[in-house]
């Protein structure tokens, strides 16, 4: 029994064994499959561009340069591109905020007929494809007289960040004890009272969460910025890097170095802020899902 004791641990040691490198195994080829792209994209801006398209290829370059991100941060068009992209996103990040933790207290603290429907409506609103919603925002910014100005983009990326802040920070309400609140009441506190001294405070978590990822998702944006701004002066970063390729003879050469320099300038804000902002993140998340 000993023996045969001692031959089930080993196996059963194996086994484990086997399954961990089996998940490390998995965990390494997500890595590479997330992390490689970034990793490709800013070693081609520091190729010359000889160096671009050779064969056999050149994982690292054979001369290092940084020419294609002096062009690009010297270019005004993408540095007007960047400031619209920082003005739009960080509109749309506080109008969300704003908006959104006002129905949100609305949602998790009082009860009213309806108020089920609402909170599908809002969660059917995160999955819609904005595709599909595209041809009647057009006709509603040609109709408001916004065609080609920065307020279009802050209203239509509304269409996908107020919902998601909507559900998350509804949650967060939900998890509040109604004792605290109740307890304001008795003190003689007003509805706005509650919501601006005690709901909003308690609520950081949530709104940090929310609008780190609405900051995201509309600095990321490229099919409302591709069609409804047109001139150079509006663009934002995603249509700006996409517009760098250029005519010659009929033929669209686009200048790869300067493309992949300027994804980095654009990706790199967001990696930093992400990884500031990891556990926050993550914990608003959790702490939503969980107590919501």
């Amino acid at each position: 029994m000993s023996g045969a004791s001692r031959g089930a641990g080993r196996r059963r040691s194996l086994g484990q064994g086997a399954l961990r490198a089996l998940l490390y195994l998995l965990v390494a080829a997500v890595l590479v499959f997330t992390v490689f792209p970034f990793v490709w994209a800013f070693v081609s801006s520091i190729k010359p561009d000889d160096e671009l398209f050779t064969t056999p290829v050149r994982y690292w370059p054979g001369r290092a340069t940084l020419d294609n991100y002096r062009l690009v941060l010297a270019n005004g068009e993408f540095q007007t591109a960047l400031l619209n992209s920082v003005i739009v996103a960080v509109s749309v990040t506080a109008v969300s905020l704003a908006v959104g933790s006002l129905a949100a207290y609305a949602l998790g603290r009082f009860r009213f007929r309806g108020r089920s429907l609402v909170l599908y409506v809002v969660l059917g609103m995160t999955i819609f494809p904005q595709i599909a919603v595209l041809g009647a925002l057009f006709q509603m910014i040609n109709f408001l007289n916004l065609y080609n100005q920065l307020p279009a983009l802050i209203l239509t990326y509304l269409i996908f960040t107020l919902p998601f802040t909507v559900w998350v920070l509804t949650g967060f309400m939900k998890a509040i004890p109604r004792e605290i609140e109740e307890a304001a009441y008795v003190d003689g506190a007003t509805h706005w009272q509650v919501f601006t001294q005690i709901m909003l405070p308690l609520s950081v978590p949530g709104m940090a969460t929310t609008g780190i990822l609405a900051f995201i998702a509309a600095w990321n944006e490229f099919l409302f910025a591709l069609s409804f701004t047109q001139t150079p002066d509006k663009r934002t970063v995603t249509y700006a890097i996409q517009a760098f390729s250029t005519t010659s003879s009929g033929l669209y050469e686009i200048p790869w170095g300067q493309t992949m320099a300027a994804s980095i300038v654009v990706t790199v804000p967001l990696v930093v802020l992400t990884l500031v902002f990891q556990r926050r993140i993550l914990a608003g998340l959790t702490a939503g899902a969980v107590k919501g």
